[in-house]
C-alpha cells in the first residue's frame, strides 16, 4: 500500500523531540511564521524554546501530523513505534549510527516500528515547506516563503543546505533530505513532492539510485504534466573502481551507467550545484526547452568569443543567422557589424530600447532559446541606470517571440538577487556565469518524453569464467559470426587437426582472463609447429585470422546491481582502455539507440570511410548487439559477455576474442 505523505509535507501540528537539536526546530518554525501547533516533548524539562513542554507523547493533544525525533538511535526505534501506534502522520529520524556505520539490524528494526508510518531517514536533516511555511530543520536555512517554486531532494544533508542558500532568485518550495533512506526513497519522496500542483520542477542531489526503475516511472508521469527532472549525482571520477578482469566493468563503470540511465530516462544531468540552480530556474519558468539550437548576443566581441569557446564542447547548437535575418538586422546595426551567431552588436543601440528590442527579437524568433550576455554595474559603486532598456529589451524579446531570452551575466554575481527576482517575475531567466549558463541551457533542452524502464537489478553473485573456446560455441549458438577454429588439449594434437584451416593463424592458450599480458597469443603464425607451449595454458585454440579489417570494436553487456543490465561499445582491442572511446547505455536499447551510440564515438568517422578507407557494416554490428541483449536477456545465469576485438569489415563482422562469466552453480 502507498504511504500517505500528505501530513508530513504539509503538517499542521509538529511535535519534537529533544534538546538543541529540537529547540533549533522550533526556533526556525517560530521564524517562518507557522501557524500551526508546535508541541515539545521531553520527560524532565517544562519549556523548550519558549514553548510549554508535553512530558510523553501520550500526553499530546493529538497524534502530530510531523515529528522531529532528535533522541538518540536506540531512543529513536521506541519513539517511532509510539508513534505509529498512536496514528501520527510521519516522523524525521536524526539520529545517525545506522546502516551507514555497520548496524543494519537496528535499521531494520526501526523500519519494522514505523509499519505504514512515513519516516525520512534515519541519518536525515530534515523537511522544509516553503508553500506552507512548516518546516522540521534543526539549523539555519536560506530558504524564503514563495507561491510556487521548485522541489529539491538530497541525500547529503549539507549540500541540501548549501542549495538553499543561493542568491539567484530560484524559488524553493520544498527541500527535503533523505539520509539513509530506510523506508522512505528517492522515487516515491520525488513523487509525493511533484503531486502538489506547486511544485514546477525537481531538482535531485544523488549519491546513488536504490530503485531507478520507481524513479523512471515517477520522473515520466511528472514530465508529461509538464515538471521536468534535473539530477546532480556524484561519483564521476574513475576513482575506486576496482581491478576486474573484463574491460568492459573498467569502461561501463558507474557514472557511465548512472549518465546513460539519465539519459535513457529523459532526466537532465548536470555537474555543479551551480549548474543544477540554473537549470531548474529555466524548468521553473519555461520547462524543458524545446530544443537546441540557441543564438547568443553580447555588445562585445570579447563575450561574443567567450560564448564560442565555452560551447565548443556543448550540445548546442549555434546555427548560422539566415539570410532574411541578416537583412533585418543590418538595417538596424548597419554595416560594420559583422552579423554571425553568436553575435556582437556592438553599442550603436546602446540606449535605444526600439532599436534594442528589434535585433534581440528578430535574432531570437528562430532558436529554441537566446543567451543575451549582459553584466550590470555593481549597485554600490556605480550607477547601473543605462543598462535598464537592454534589460527591458530582452524581456520584450521573450514576449514578441514566445521564445526564452536568458540575461546571462559573464560572472555569477554580476545579477544581484534583486534584479535576478524582479526579471522572473517578467519571464526572464537570469544565468550567473557563462559557463554554468551554457551547461544549464544544455540540460534544459536534453529533458525528452520516454517510456523506457530497465530491467530488474540483477543480484550479486559468484561467477566462473569460461574459457574462449567456450565462450565462442556460446556466441555462435547464439548467432554470433566467431573464426574457423579447432580445439585441443596440447599442442601436439593442435597441430594434427588444424589441418583444414587455412594458414595465417591465431594460435591462443587458454585459461587466461588476458591472454595478451600472459603472452598466451600468437598472431599471424604460418607454420604451428614454430609455436611452442604455453606455461600455465588448459588448452589451445587455433583459428584462421579474420582478414578484411576495417574497425576493431570493442561490445561488452554485463548485469547490473542498480540498472538491471547494461551495453559498452567502443573501439577495442588491446588498446581498449587506453583508447576509453567508449558509449555505454542500459538494457534494453534498439537498433535506433546503437546507431545513435556509435554516432557519438570519438573515431566514428573510421566506420563510414574516413580518408577513402572501406566503410564498416554498422548494420552487422547492431545484431551483434541485440544478439548479445538476446542471449543474457535469455540465460539467467549469464552476468558478462564481452567480445574484444570484434573485427568489423565491409560485410559483417567476426568475433576474434570474447569473454564470458556466469554464475557459479
Amino acid at each position: 500500500m502507498a504511504k500517505d505523505f500528505s501530513r508530513l509535507l504539509r503538517p499542521r501540528s509538529i511535535a519534537v523531540l529533544g534538546g538543541g537539536w529540537a529547540a533549533n526546530v522550533i526556533e526556525q518554525c517560530d521564524k517562518i511564521g507557522f501557524d500551526g501547533d508546535v508541541w515539545p516533548v521531553h520527560p524532565t524539562r517544562t519549556n523548550i524554546g519558549g514553548k510549554p513542554c508535553f512530558p510523553a507523547l501520550a500526553d499530546l493533544p493529538s497524534a502530530p501530523d510531523m515529528t522531529f525525533v532528535g533522541v538518540n538511535r536506540h531512543a529513536t526505534v521506541d519513539v517511532i513505534a509510539a508513534l505509529s501506534n498512536m496514528g501520527a502522520g510521519g516522523a524525521i529520524c536524526f539520529a545517525s549510527g545506522w546502516a551507514e556505520t555497520g548496524d543494519g539490524d537496528l535499521q531494520d528494526a526501526l523500519v519494522a516500528a514505523a509499519g505504514d508510518m512515513p519516516i525520512l531517514g534515519p541519518n536525515c536533516y530534515g523537511l522544509l515547506n516553503m508553500l506552507d511555511g512548516a518546516v522540521i530543520w534543526p539549523d539555519q536555512h536560506g530558504a524564503r516563503r514563495c507561491d510556487r517554486g521548485v522541489a529539491i531532494l538530497s541525500q547529503s544533508s549539507n549540500i541540501a543546505i548549501n542549495l538553499t542558500m543561493q542568491a539567484r532568485g530560484l524559488p524553493v518550495a520544498y527541500v527535503a533530505c533523505l539520509g539513509n533512506a530506510a523506508q522512505t526513497g528517492m522515487a516515491e519522496l520525488a513523487e509525493a513532492m511533484l503531486a502538489d500542483d506547486r511544485v514546477t520542477a525537481l531538482g535531485i542531489y544523488a549519491e546513488g539510485f536504490e530503485a531507478p526503475a520507481g524513479l523512471a516511472q515517477v520522473t515520466q508521469a511528472a514530465l508529461a504534466k509538464g515538471k521536468a527532472t534535473v539530477i546532480l549525482k556524484s561519483g564521476r571520477s574513475a576513482g575506486g573502481v576496482a581491478a576486474v578482469a573484463s574491460h568492459t566493468a573498467v569502461l561501463s563503470g558507474t557514472h557511465a551507467a548512472s549518465e546513460a540511465y539519465l539519459r535513457q530516462v529523459g532526466i537532465a544531468s548536470v555537474a555543479t550545484p551551480a549548474e543544477l540552480i540554473e537549470t531548474l530556474k529555466i524548468l521553473n519558468v519555461h520547462g524543458p526547452l524545446t530544443g537546441n539550437r540557441v543564438c547568443a548576443l553580447a555588445c562585445s566581441g570579447g563575450e561574443a568569443g567567450l560564448v564560442a569557446d565555452l560551447a565548443d564542447t556543448r550540445a548546442l547548437d549555434f546555427a548560422p543567422l539566415s539570410e532574411n535575418q541578416q537583412t533585418n538586422l543590418a538595417e538596424v546595426l548597419g554595416p560594420l557589424v559583422t552579423l554571425c551567431n553568436p553575435l556582437d552588436y556592438h553599442t550603436f543601440i546602446w540606449g535605444d530600447l526600439a532599436k534594442t528590442t528589434a535585433v534581440f527579437a528578430e535574432t531570437l524568433h528562430p532558436y529554441d532559446a537566446g543567451l543575451y550576455i549582459i553584466d550590470p554595474p555593481r549597485r554600490d559603486r556605480c550607477d547601473p541606470a543605462s543598462f535598464e532598456p537592454a534589460l527591458e529589451a530582452i524581456a520584450a524579446a521573450t514576449k514578441i517571440t514566445g521564445k526564452p531570452a536568458f540575461a546571462v551575466a559573464s560572472l555569477p554575481e554580476n545579477i544581484d538577487e534583486v534584479r535576478a527576482e524582479r526579471l522572473m517575475t517578467e519571464g526572464v531567466v537570469t544565468l550567473h556565469g557563462i559557463e554554468t549558463a551554457l551547461a544549464a541551457v544544455e540540460a534544459a533542452s536534453s529533458i525528452h518524453t520516454s517510456t523506457w524502464a530497465p530491467w530488474l537489478p540483477a543480484p550479486d553473485v559468484d561467477t566462473i569464467m569460461l574459457d574462449e573456446a567456450e565462450a565462442k560455441a556460446l556466441l555462435a549458438q547464439a548467432g554470433i559470426p566467431v573464426p574457423r577454429h579447432v580445439i585441443a588439449a596440447s599442442l601436439d594434437t593442435a597441430r594434427t587437426t588444424a589441418t583444414a584451416l587455412s594458414a595465417p593463424f591465431a594460435v591462443k592458450g587458454l585459461g587466461f582472463a588476458h591472454k595478451t599480458e600472459a603472452g598466451a597469443v600468437r598472431l599471424g603464425v604460418t607454420n604451428l609447429s614454430e609455436i611452442a607451449e604455453m606455461p600455465g595454458a588448459t588448452g589451445y585454440l587455433i583459428e584462421e585470422m579474420v582478414t578484411g579489417t576495417v574497425a576493431e570494436l570493442i561490445i561488452g553487456v554485463q548485469r547490473d546491481q542498480i540498472y538491471g543490465a547494461t551495453v559498452m561499445l567502443g573501439f577495442g582491442g588491446t588498446e581498449a582502455e587506453l583508447l576509453a572511446d567508449t558509449q555505454t547505455r542500459v538494457l534494453p536499447v534498439t537498433a535506433d539507440d546503437i546507431m545513435r551510440a556509435l554516432g557519438q564515438l570519438k573515431l566514428t568517422p573510421l566506420l563510414r570511410g574516413y580518408r577513402g578507407r572501406p566503410k564498416a557494416d554498422v548494420n552487422a554490428v547492431i545484431d551483434i548487439i541485440l544478439c548479445l541483449q538476446d542471449l543474457l536477456q535469455g540465460d539467467p545465469s549469464l552476468t558478462e559477455v564481452e567480445i574484444n576485438p570484434l573485427i568489423v569489415r565491409e560485410s559483417g563482422a567476426v568475433a576474434a576474442d570474447a569473454l564470458i562469466r556466469k554464475a557459479r552453480t
